[in-house]
């Protein structure tokens, strides 16, 4: 029988591609002194009983890792193969040799080719010595398991590329996300708590932005959620929280949520 247990999500980072401040940008938002309005590319650390992994591992890996002091790693999922979602898979070298073996990578054929031509290094026959070493865990749509966990993958779109999305026991992270279809909507019933992409106020073609993120979340009707993803377009962290309904938050670097899960 499946016991409950109470996991942690810690968000890593809840910007966009370019992160908050954007270099060379002046805006009110990218000059603010709030922390919250300082942020690193989308990324999460999840947190159970005997399991620790992240979700993406952008640009900003090695300094997500080093400020929230994160000294056990046991996998990555990734959610998809853009630059800010893979881009610090380089920095998997410290787990390698904490652990002197090769490191969990979940994701899909599509984000495993991806990372063989952008670490081509990583996957020759004969690696030089020093090189990150990856144990790519093939996934899709579906329920897979870290270690004895079980983890569901959603599918949604990005514009055209799939992206995944996981569910987590009560808890599910969507990030990258414009649509998403009817019998994927289904798996996210019944939400304690969902995170979910909400790049700014105005239309864009691969992101959600406020309204469709509400719409969404009002479609679902989970507990609570939380935006991230977040561009600087969108205002300061203390604005856009008063344009949203009572149980919807604006995430923020360094937020810890608790949910449960069964194992």
């Amino acid at each position: 029988m499946s016991k409950k247990h109470t996991g942690k999500l810690t968000f890593l980072g809840t910007g966009t591609s370019q992160g908050v401040p954007v270099i060379t940008c002046e805006c009110g938002v990218c000059s603010s002194s709030d922390f919250k309005d300082q942020r690193l590319r989308s990324s999460v650390l999840i947190q159970l009983q005997n399991t620790n992994f992240a979700i993406d591992a952008g640009p900003d890996f090695r300094q997500q890792m080093l400020r929230a002091k994160v000294k056990q790693l046991d996998a990555i999922l990734l959610t998809h193969q853009h630059k800010d979602h893979i881009a610090g898979l380089d920095d998997v070298r410290a787990f390698n040799y904490q652990r002197n073996k090769d490191f969990p990578i979940y994701c899909t054929l599509a984000v495993e080719t991806a990372l063989k031509r952008e670490f081509y290094y990583a996957f020759e026959p004969k690696p030089i010595s020093g090189v990150p070493r990856f144990n790519i865990q093939h996934i899709d749509k579906g329920i897979f398991h870290v270690d004895e966990n079980p983890i569901e993958a959603i599918e949604v779109w990005h514009h055209r590329m799939p992206v995944m999305g996981f569910r987590i026991g009560d808890l599910a992270y969507i990030t990258d996300a414009k649509t998403i279809d009817k019998d994927q909507k289904l798996k996210l019933k019944g939400l304690d708590t969902l995170v979910i992409n909400a790049l700014h106020e105005y239309k864009h073609s691969s992101h959600m932005n406020r309204q469709e993120a509400l719409e969404l979340i009002e479609e679902l009707q989970p507990r609570k959620a939380y935006l991230t993803h977040i561009s600087h377009l969108f205002g300061k962290h203390q604005e856009i929280g008063t344009k949203l309904p009572k149980n919807v938050f604006v995430a923020f670097d360094g937020l810890e949520l608790s949910f449960e899960y069964s194992c």
